[in-house]
Parts: C-alpha cells; sequence; structure tokens
C-alpha cells in the first residue's frame, strides 16, 4: 500500500511538472481550439512552449505530407489529425499523425475527382479544419459543387457516415472554406452565398440532420462558432454586413446586428458582453456589437483582419490587420491602446494565445511571437519555418504545431512541424 501511494504521489508530481510524456497536456479538437477562440487549454504551460525555434532547432519531429491544405491541425490524445487534398490526382484525404514523432497512423482519402474548377490562389481543397469529440473525427470537404460533412473513427479512420449537407455557389470562385463545429451532440457545417445559404446540424453518432436554418444573405467565408456570451450559449456567425446569432440547439434566429462587411473571413470572438468581428469585402470594419439581442454596436472602427481571426484576453481586442499591423483596443470602449508593425508581409492565419504571448504567423513562414498587453507592443521573438504559412498555429500541452511550406524548384511541399523545447 506504501509502495503504491509512493508511486502515485510521485506520479501526480510529474503530471503537475509537465515531464511525463502527454500527462495534463490539454488537447486542441477543433478549429480554434478547445475554448473556440483561439486561447489554449488549461493544461498548457507557456513556459514549457519554445520562444525562438528553426528548421533544425526545438524541432521534437517534422513530418512530409503527402498533398497540400491550409486545414490548420487537431490534436486529440496521442494524434493529430489534418485534411490534405491533392491536385495531381485530385485526392481529397485526412491525415493522423502520431503526435509522439510524426509517424502515420492512417490516411483515408474520401474523394476523387470533382474538385472545385477555380479557387483563389490562397484557398486550398483542404481548408476547413477538422474536428474531434475523442472517438471520431468530422470532416468537411467541398467536391462535386456541394458541401460534403463525413464522420470518421479516430481510432483508424474508417469513415462512419457520410452526408451532403448542401451547395456552395459563390460568384467569385474563392473556394469553400468554413469548418465544421461540434456542440454537444451536433457537429454543424455553414455555408454563405446568395439566395440559398444555410447552417445545418447533424445527429454526430448517425448523420440524420437535426435542424436546418437558412441564411439568404452575400456569398461569405466565416466558420461558425458557440461563444458563452450574454448568458447563454450562442451560434455565432459574421457576413452580409451582419453579425448573427442563433440558438446552437435548434437553429433558431436570436438576433442580428449591422455591423462588418459583406464578405468575411475570420471566426467571432467574444467576452462575457460583446461580440466582436472584422472585415473584409468591399470594405473595411472592426466592430463590437451586444449580444444581448438588442443588435446595438457599441464601437467600431476602420481596421480590415479579412481572413485571419481576432483574440480578446482581459478586456483587451488584438489584432494583426492585413498589413501586418498589430493593434490593442480597449473591448469595451474600443479605444486605441496601441499601433505597432508586428512584421512586414500577408497574414492569413489566426494568432494563437498561451498564457501572455500572441503566436501570429504570416504568409511568408515568419511567426512572431509578442505580449499580450495594452501597454505597448512588445515583440518577444521573430522566427521562421518554410516559405509559405496560410494554416494556424496549435498549442497542445507543451507542443507548438506549424503546417508551412517549401518550394523544391517549381514543386511545393508542406511539412507539419511539432516544435517544443
Amino acid at each position: 500500500m506504501k509502495a503504491s501511494l509512493t508511486l502515485w504521489l510521485m506520479i501526480g508530481i510529474l503530471s503537475v511538472l509537465g515531464l511525463l510524456d502527454g500527462a495534463g497536456a490539454a488537447d486542441w479538437p477543433v478549429w480554434r481550439g478547445p475554448n473556440g477562440d483561439g486561447t489554449a487549454g488549461a493544461g498548457t504551460n507557456v513556459d514549457r512552449l519554445p520562444l525562438t525555434w528553426s528548421s533544425t532547432s526545438n524541432v521534437v519531429w517534422k513530418a512530409d505530407l503527402p498533398g497540400e491544405g491550409h486545414s490548420t491541425p487537431i490534436v486529440v490524445g496521442d494524434k493529430v489529425v489534418l485534411t490534405i487534398s491533392d491536385e495531381e490526382t485530385e485526392r481529397q484525404s485526412v491525415l493522423c499523425l502520431s503526435r509522439s514523432d510524426g509517424s502515420v497512423l492512417w490516411d483515408q482519402p474520401l474523394f476523387y475527382g470533382k474538385l472545385a474548377k477555380k479557387i483563389h490562389k490562397k484557398n486550398t481543397h483542404a481548408t476547413p479544419s477538422p474536428a474531434s469529440d475523442g472517438e471520431r473525427v468530422y470532416v468537411s470537404f467541398f467536391n462535386d459543387e456541394e458541401v460534403q460533412l463525413t464522420a470518421l473513427s479516430l481510432g483508424d479512420g474508417t469513415p462512419i457516415w457520410q452526408v451532403t449537407a448542401g451547395p456552395f455557389k459563390e460568384l467569385f470562385n474563392f473556394g469553400y472554406a468554413p469548418s465544421p463545429l461540434l456542440y454537444g451532440d451536433l457537429v454543424i457545417v455553414s455555408s454563405d452565398f446568395k439566395r440559398g445559404g444555410f447552417l445545418a446540424a447533424y445527429d454526430k453518432r448517425t448523420g440524420t440532420e437535426v435542424w436546418r436554418t437558412p441564411r439568404t444573405g452575400s456569398t461569405s467565408y466565416s466558420s461558425p462558432i458557440v461563444g458563452r456570451v450574454g448568458g447563454r450559449d450562442q451560434l455565432l456567425i459574421s457576413g452580409d454586413k451582419r453579425i448573427s446569432s442563433y440558438d446552437p440547439a435548434t437553429g433558431r434566429p436570436l438576433w442580428s446586428a449591422k455591423a462588418v462587411t459583406e464578405a468575411t473571413c475570420g471566426t467571432l470572438v467574444w467576452d462575457e458582453e460583446r461580440v466582436f468581428g472584422s472585415g473584409g469585402f468591399p470594405g473595411k470594419e472592426t466592430a463590437a456589437v451586444m449580444a444581448d439581442g438588442s443588435g446595438r454596436v457599441v464601437w467600431k472602427n476602420k481596421e480590415k483582419s479579412y481572413e485571419q481571426s481576432m483574440l480578446v484576453h482581459d478586456g483587451y481586442l488584438y489584432t494583426v490587420n492585413d498589413g501586418g499591423i498589430g493593434y490593442c483596443w480597449d473591448a469595451t470602449t474600443g479605444e486605441e491602446k496601441w499601433e505597432a508593425r508586428v512584421s512586414i508581409g500577408a497574414i492569413s492565419a489566426s494568432p494563437l494565445l498561451v498564457g501572455d504571448r500572441i503566436y501570429a504567423s504570416f504568409e511568408n513562414g515568419v511567426t512572431v511571437v509578442f505580449r499580450a498587453t495594452p501597454t505597448g507592443f512588445e515583440k518577444l521573438a521573430e522566427n521562421r519555418l518554410g516559405v509559405e504559412a496560410f494554416a494556424s498555429p496549435v498549442v497542445a500541452g507543451d507542443r507548438l504545431f506549424l503546417r508551412v511550406a517549401d518550394y523544391e524548384g517549381e514543386k511545393r511541399r508542406e511539412t507539419l512541424y511539432c516544435l517544443g523545447l
């Protein structure tokens, strides 16, 4: 009995110190992480994450990817899952790697052929990020002019069910982007376009449609998200010059506010009372609206974070705009606390918040780490991996994951890096 007690005490101490592989480590199971807002889970210790890295420094492992995609990897238990597309074979697939060493655990093709004929050069045929409840993986692909939703076994990648959610008929040939969302026993997908857009929810176990709500606005590309705001769970999405809220259990509209722009790509963020969004096209606007159903716009400005999402931390809103300029605003009033150049170049990836560190990956492969503080811009580090980075950085436990690309001649090759001290 005494020996057993001693053993469990040692395990507990090691777990607290983060010295056991995966012990107490938070997963990153869906787009924008366990909290849905781009912040690390409670089990993450910022002091055990690397501040600097290179292709040879602080690399735990790296894995060559058999194709391309801008989907953010998810990390669940001992597995890392991401979606892949290969234009040469017109293959869309789901790839699962070992969290410990990056080896391939399974590779499940879902579609061959019938890819969208035209997409934006900054998009891919594997842009929506996967989602997992710990038993299954849920992925959405745009194939044969429809949004296809598939559930697979997390264990071995076996497809369990597949449904055609509906069309995505845009005018601009930019391509499909929204990630699936998990809420309770539901998996939720969106498709925003004129005269036919929708939000739809399916039973996670069977793929049976539970509810469907029309969205008859303009073409937009943002992922839906559920936030706890205004005292209740709200399904939030932007687009069509609006920030809108729905009941995630039923799809019933709750409220909408005239804010942001016609087309948006970033995912909304929130605090206890307000929802924050930015866009986009054709105009520029960042706005805060009350989530109490009044539709009241609290404040707005003319800054633009089109593809990338924002972050809320300790009463302040942080973003890096399309030109690489960082901002910190008071979330309540919109008062600008600071403005500074974060880096040179465009940004499409959404920033990651771990503790008081913000990790922002630029399209040229540079990731800048800076402090989340209203007192002024404080750059902590600037690192580079690859020559392209469109997928957002994610963190799980004491590991940071970056999906980047290099070129061998004209051939683009993607790599997933697992970084750690």
